[in-house]
């Protein structure tokens, strides 16, 4: 079984549009809390982001923010925590979430907390870490986005067990568990195997 002393939390600069999502968010940091799990996210201090920084700081847990020093010229960092990194760019940034964490949780988000998804997950595709991803799926709020991933295995653009390895839980209790069980599938060969061993059975 893993022991996750860190996880690396995607999630909106907005509170959403459902009042759902704040709750998950100081639930999910109330549990990090109680486990002594450090927090690492974006270092903002608004939105759902602020809010499960917030919860995590009230019971005395450990926060590590990141941010470019493009951002914080936006007046959108939470300067007030303990540990804080200031970065150069969003790519270094993404870089020292991985480096720092032992685990990854996309919670509802845009474009930023999908594009920081992704990166996690291709990166254990493609070998460079091996560490579980998940999304809390608060409200159905990434059932479109699974579908879609579903769809993609169907295809043959993703490996099954690429796409089951993403953990997918709607109760923040559930989602820390699965994250400290997590056993990744690993697959034997890639597509371009398969390709020439489809060909050679042509000639």
């Amino acid at each position: 079984m893993n022991k996750i002393k860190s996880i690396c939390v995607f999630c909106g600069s907005s509170p959403g549009a459902n009042g759902d999502y704040g709750k998950a968010a100081r639930e999910l940091g109330k549990l990090m809390a109680a486990n002594q799990t450090t927090l690492v996210y974006g270092g903002s201090n608004i939105g759902l982001m602020r809010a499960i920084a917030d919860e995590v700081l009230n019971l005395s847990g450990k926060v590590i923010g990141i941010m470019p020093q493009g951002l914080i010229d936006r007046e959108v960092a939470y300067t007030e925590l303990k540990e804080f990194h200031v970065v150069e760019t969003m790519s270094r940034r993404k870089e020292l979430m991985a480096e720092l964490s032992d685990a990854f949780i996309a919670m509802p988000g845009g474009i930023g907390t999908l594009d920081e998804l992704f990166e996690v997950m291709s990166w254990n595709q493609l070998d460079i870490m091996d560490k579980p991803v998940a999304l809390l799926n608060t409200g159905g709020y990434y059932d479109h986005l699974v579908a879609f991933l579903k769809h993609t295995v169907d295809q043959r653009f993703v490996r099954h067990e690429h796409y089951s390895n993403l953990i997918v839980e709607e109760d923040p209790a559930k989602l820390l568990q699965r994250l400290e069980e997590y056993v990744p599938l690993h697959v034997d060969s890639k597509w371009i195997d398969d390709l020439k061993l489809n060909t050679s059975k042509l000639i």
